[in-house]
């Protein structure tokens, strides 16, 4: 059952943005949108914009930032102390997540040749074998019940990572682990500074060993970026907290797109077999399950400059904003009444979902992730055509992390 509606004195619904019914929570906060007041763990609030239009709308706005210097909670000392959820904000303006304008556009604009559309395809050749040798490994238990998040979706994207990154394979397991924690939701008082602060060592040690050492990779291109007159390059700072951003951004939304996408089609079997009677392609399947099941449930933070009217709410200079994509999913303005958008359907037509962000704050790691699904599912699928969960889906439990959309464990069996 979700958490029920509260109001406030000003008669704002205020929503625990943790669920317990992920599903439900989404419809419900669609109908409370365009734009409502959530309260987040720790009674700290904020505005969600849960249509499609309004979203849209406050992602391009330039009135709304992502640096904490302007969220007055924190600047007058509101949020608690160790409150768990900094560990999701960037407090380092060096950071391409915590800027805007031009800053913004300069980093963006150095880290777009290595996530280009043919530098990711490049990367096919390595996906299928990372994937190839990651289904070898599964095949002496196929017959018993195994968590198929830990063993593979996370696996797998965190081994391209490491490939694209030019990270050692013997660090893959650290790296993993670090990450896992970051994203639990379950962390002590200050342990996401720890977790943060490790990283940012992990990081920069590799960056120091790639200047020494070039490589063709990721990091050896961000070190080679810019500099030619026309935009100054990073600094090994930046190329540091580029690093650990994009992993902390793009690594979990693909563990959480490819478990969430066979999730989907084990409890949809009807929508499987459209798939398995070439009816539909893999890419179809995809953008649907991006809508249907996002990555990520929340944009987290950004920040008003100044008093804003949007979606029938003001929003007051200093207020945080969130866009949630979960209930953005469901708006029928977009997706239509039929097919009803709480329904999974793979042959879907009209609208398109921003589970990747939109505009300036697009996921510049989205065709990483999308190639990486086009190449692990199809493979998965091949090898055990037969898998099957090991639990009924009910029983399936939703990490409390409240910006991921992530299961705590996904079991499965690969051939009953």
């Amino acid at each position: 059952m979700s958490c029920p509606v509260q109001h406030g004195a000003d008669g704002v619904p205020l929503i625990h943005a943790v669920p317990d019914d992920v599903q439900a929570d989404r419809e419900r906060l669609y109908r409370l949108g365009p734009v409502t007041r959530v309260e987040l763990p720790g009674g700290v609030r904020a505005w969600a914009t849960t249509h499609h239009e309004v979203s849209r709308a406050t992602l391009t706005d330039t009135r709304f930032v992502k640096s904490v210097d302007h969220w007055a909670d924190y600047q007058n000392g509101r949020i608690p102390e160790g409150w768990p959820l900094l560990g999701t904000i960037p407090l380092d303006n060096t950071n391409m997540l915590a800027l805007d304008g031009a800053p913004h556009r300069r980093l963006r604009q150095l880290t777009a040749s290595p996530f280009s559309a043919r530098r990711v395809e490049r990367l096919r050749p390595d996906i299928e074998r990372i994937t190839a040798a990651a289904l070898d490994a599964l095949e002496p238990r196929a017959g018993e019940p195994l968590d198929l998040k830990s063993e593979f979706t996370f696996k797998v994207p965190m081994s391209v990572i490491g490939e694209l990154y030019g990270v050692a394979e013997s660090e893959y397991s650290q790296l993993g682990e670090m990450y896992a924690k970051l994203f639990s939701g379950d962390m002590a008082d200050g342990e996401h500074l720890q977790i943060y602060g490790a990283l940012f060592q992990f990081f920069g040690e590799m960056v120091a060993r790639k200047r020494a050492e070039p490589g063709d990779d990721f990091t050896t291109d961000l070190l080679n970026a810019g500099g030619d007159g026309d935009v100054e390059a990073l600094s090994d700072a930046e190329i540091t907290i580029t690093l650990l951003s994009v992993v902390a951004a793009g690594h979990e939304t693909t563990v959480n797109l490819l478990t969430n996408a066979v999730r989907a089609l084990l409890a949809h079997p009807d929508q499987f077999a459209l798939l398995d009677q070439g009816k539909v392609t893999w890419e179809a399947v995809i953008e649907e399950v991006l809508r249907y099941d996002p990555p990520n449930n929340l944009m987290m933070f950004r920040f008003a400059t100044e008093d804003v009217e949007i979606g029938g709410q003001t929003i007051r200079e200093g207020d945080a904003v969130l866009t949630h994509y979960g209930a953005t999913s469901r708006d029928r303005a977009e997706f239509g009444e039929e097919p009803h958008p709480e329904v999974f359907d793979v042959t879907r037509t009209r609208g398109r979902h921003i589970s990747f962000g939109y505009g300036p704050h697009i996921c510049p790691g989205a065709p990483l992730s999308r190639l990486e699904a086009r190449i692990v599912l199809p493979m998965l699928f091949e090898r055990f055509p037969d898998l099957r969960l090991a639990v009924p889906d009910e029983e399936l439990r939703v990490e409390s992390a409240l910006s991921v959309n992530s299961l705590s464990e996904f079991p499965v069996v690969l051939r009953p």
